[in-house]
């Protein structure tokens, strides 16, 4: 453990959960439809500057997707899903 470091500062509120899930099903879910988007991981950035560090892992599940995972990583990178 890094000395000084705040375990909670790595970690996600229900509250914060729930805005980006909100935010996934409203802006990204449409993108990954029209790249026939199975399963995959991407990066929060879509729902703020807040959460830049932060990726989600999605799967489809018939005609919706749904977040499983979401997970804190300080080198993760966002793309850009407007192809």
């Amino acid at each position: 453990m890094i000395i000084g470091s705040d375990p909670r500062a790595n970690r996600l509120t229900d509250e914060e959960k729930s805005e980006i899930q909100q935010i996934f099903s409203e802006e990204i879910v449409p993108k990954l439809k029209k790249l026939d988007a199975r399963l995959g991981t991407i990066g929060c950035e879509f729902a703020g500057p807040q959460y830049t560090n932060w990726m989600i892992q999605f799967r489809s599940r018939g005609e919706e997707f749904e977040i499983v995972d979401f997970e804190y990583d300080e080198m993760g990178a966002g793309m850009d899903l407007d192809l």
